[in-house]
């Protein structure tokens, strides 16, 4: 009776271990930030520019500046008096942004209130 009960702490004791023992998430894709010479080579390219590095990580998550995000969005929309749509794409925190908010975060506003916490999203690339 003895050795069942030590064997099955034992067998807690090395499963609690395991359990704490997980490991960080690592990077699975890094975005680097393109470069100003590519910016004027494919001007009417339809590829993302990238304006901050950010990171993919192995648990699904982003990463830019020290912050984890939930999800990437690409939002895609027309300003007003524009030819053409433009896509913004945020690492965020929050499931829904819309397109009014997105332009208005990516630095196309002056009014602060305007733009997102950095826990909560943090604008990375446009197009």
């Amino acid at each position: 009776m003895k050795k069942i009960i030590t064997t099955s702490l034992l067998i807690v004791l090395l499963l609690s271990l395991l359990g704490c023992s997980q490991k960080e998430p690592s990077v699975v894709k890094t975005y680097e930030v393109t470069d100003i010479e590519s910016m004027n080579e494919n001007e009417n390219d339809q590829d993302l520019i990238t304006m901050v590095e950010y990171y993919e990580m192995s648990d699904g998550t982003w990463r830019v500046d020290g912050y984890t995000y939930q999800y990437r969005l690409e939002i895609t929309g027309r300003m007003n008096h524009a030819a053409k749509d433009s896509t913004f794409v945020f690492l965020s925190n929050i499931e829904n942004i819309t397109f009014e908010q997105a332009w208005k975060a990516s630095g196309f506003s002056s009014n602060m209130d305007d733009y997102f916490k950095k826990e909560d999203a943090a604008f990375v690339a446009l197009k």
